[in-house]
């Protein structure tokens, strides 16, 4: 009931979106699931993309954060191949920072910064990480290219038509997505409105867990 009445009160915030993002409850769903899409910011290599996530409301929410992951193909330092993300808004205490004060356009405005901010001391994708430390340039071509491929409207039109005849299973959520990867070139899905983004203060803290896991 809690949940309930809690995300009855955040589809009403969510008409009114922060710019850049827009986000919506998904038809198949009883407010248990929700999809949003992020507009690359302008003066960042996603730029002229439309990015779609998919989130997952718990039982307990507010009291636990939402799962949200990429469906569209992102290449970037903080973002593994199944789309999940490395932000400390996403985890609990005390590993994470969740609050049950903040709520989805909070959230999805912390994603569009670590768009624009990208952390690389702090990596899934541990390549890419050393590749925006080292060769920015190189990083932000292939930035652009993932973009261009993936995340604009030809590429939607493209991959839509390859959906029809292609059906791919689904990735495992894991509690945390903090484990390093070899990057891919996945497939994405693209569809629905756009809009543009706020920037609040976005943490991350997937080393310390990723160290953890290695350990074991």
């Amino acid at each position: 009931m809690q949940r309930s009445n809690r995300m009855k009160k955040e589809i009403e915030i969510l008409q009114k979106p922060p710019p850049g993002i827009s986000c919506w409850p998904s038809p198949s769903s009883s407010l248990e699931h929700f999809e949003a899409q992020i507009v690359g910011g302008q003066s960042t290599p996603y730029k002229g993309g439309v990015f779609h996530l998919d989130i997952s409301i718990p039982e307990r929410y507010p009291f636990e954060p939402p799962k949200v992951k990429f469906t569209t193909p992102i290449y970037h330092p903080n973002v593994d191949t199944a789309g999940r993300i490395c932000l400390d808004l996403l985890k609990m205490p005390p590993g994470g920072s969740w609050k049950p004060s903040w709520n989805l356009s909070t959230l999805l405005t912390s994603v569009q910064l670590l768009m624009a901010d990208p952390n690389p001391d702090d990596p899934l994708m541990v390549d890419i990480a050393t590749e925006f430390k080292h060769q920015k340039p190189q990083f932000e071509a292939k930035a652009r290219e993932w973009t261009q491929k993936y995340a604009s409207e030809t590429s939607s039109t493209k991959e839509n038509n390859d959906d029809s005849s292609d059906s791919s299973s689904s990735e495992s959520e894991d509690e945390g997505p903090c484990e390093n990867q070899k990057m891919e070139q996945p497939r994405s899905k693209l569809s629905r409105k756009i809009m543009t983004v706020k920037r609040p203060l976005v943490e991350s803290n997937c080393g310390d867990e990723k160290t953890k896991k290695e350990k074991l």
